[in-house]
């Protein structure tokens, strides 16, 4: 199933777009879900149709789902007081009855992120169109899968299971309890569950979709966002420029933001896929609104962003695309078998691909958006040659 996440900054229509993009990929025949998780519903204020926990049709082939945060919660914190039961005992804890539990700050997010997984595994549909929040809290989100299993790895690695019949004695001999198996298995749980989210966000059929309004302020944003969906391997297929002006206004008192807009525009259509849409004059609501708006559904099929190495002249030089980089924001740390990044705001640890393991870091250099690592082989590592 193809899938488009789209986001953008605060305030640029981004829930609009995507319930338009829905609604276009509907009526062009594609079997769609659109999903979203704000708790005041403006994917259903978009649609003209309330949407809630339960998926519901609002058009021909198009459904829509906002699953319910809550309900989640209390049923995760529910099931967690059950396996803990015995350490709760134990430390004389009072349980939480399910009807005095309210959703923490994130559980919208991480419901959200969970209706991917399971809408991803459904075979109803052919698209998927989820309404993610702004882009700073949509890359922290696209991150959180991954680097939660990195923490769940290190924290109680998988290996140890193998050792879950002697822990009793372990124990004795360390002096010390050693994790239950309990948490073994709800760790392992975990591990699957954001696997299979990972999956979703990590496959070929899966894109992003930006959405900005033409301006300064929407030119940093883009910028900034697609800096951090490049560090993190994701595509974007489109940059809907949103609630552009129409050029006849240029010779009234909006000839400044035409001219901002004209400016940016062609800006961003030197590095992205453009679609502009107009601005309709008012707030869209219903179908007849989003239909106006002549968003494109499904869009074009975009190549995959690969982090190659290739063997230069004896060193391995690995190839990372990072459009919109700054030489001066770029940092760079080995550890072990990792490669820390960080560019700009945003940080990600990487595992070395095998071949690299047995190198040592030998420079790099930022060149027409692609830093370049060069690895030298490390005579220690790699076997000798007669």
């Amino acid at each position: 199933m193809r899938t488009i996440l789209i986001t953008g900054p605060g305030g640029s229509g981004r829930t609009t777009v995507a319930a338009a993009t829905a609604l276009a990929a509907a009526r062009e025949g594609t079997r769609t879900l659109v999903l979203g998780a704000d708790r005041t519903d403006t994917l259903g204020a978009a649609l003209g149709a309330a949407t809630g926990p339960a998926p519901t049709a609002v058009a021909p082939h198009l459904t829509a789902w906002r699953p319910d945060a809550a309900d989640g919660f209390r049923d995760d914190f529910a099931a967690f007081q059950e396996r803990a039961s015995s350490a709760l005992d134990l430390l004389g804890a009072a349980r939480l009855d399910p009807e005095e539990l309210t959703p923490l700050p994130g559980a919208e997010e991480l419901a959200l992120l969970r209706a991917l997984r399971d809408a991803a595994l459904c075979d109803a549909h052919d698209l998927l169109v989820v309404d993610l929040p702004p882009a700073p809290q949509a890359l922290a989100l696209l991150a959180l899968p991954e680097e939660l299993r990195r923490y769940l790895r290190r924290l109680l690695p998988p290996e140890r299971q193998a050792a879950r019949a002697l822990r009793p004695v372990l124990g004795r001999l360390a002096g010390v309890p050693l994790p239950a198996a309990w948490l073994y298995e709800t760790a392992a749980r975990w591990d699957l569950e954001l696997a299979a989210v990972e999956a979703v966000v990590a496959d070929r059929a899966t894109v992003v979709r930006l959405v900005a309004e033409p301006g300064p302020a929407g030119a940093d944003a883009v910028r900034t966002a697609a800096l951090g969906l490049a560090l993190r391997g994701l595509r974007t297929d489109l940059l809907i420029a949103n609630r552009v002006l129409p050029e006849d206004a240029a010779g009234s008192w909006l000839a400044g933001p035409v001219a901002q807009q004209r400016k940016t525009l062609a800006e961003w259509e030197e590095t992205h896929d453009v679609r502009a849409v107009a601005h309709l004059g008012r707030d869209p609501r219903g179908t007849d609104d989003l239909g106006a708006l002549a968003v494109p559904g499904a869009g074009p099929d975009v190549p995959p962003v690969e982090w190659t190495v290739s063997d230069q002249d004896g060193v391995l030089v690995w190839h990372i695309p990072l459009p919109g980089a700054v030489r001066g924001e770029l940092d760079l740390v080995r550890r072990g078998d990792e490669l820390v990044v960080a560019a700009g705001p945003f940080r990600r640890i990487v595992p070395l691909p095998s071949a690299l393991r047995r190198c040592a870091v030998d420079g790099a250099a930022l060149r027409d958006g692609e830093l370049c690592v060069r690895f030298a082989p490390d005579p220690r590592l790699w076997p000798r040659t007669s």
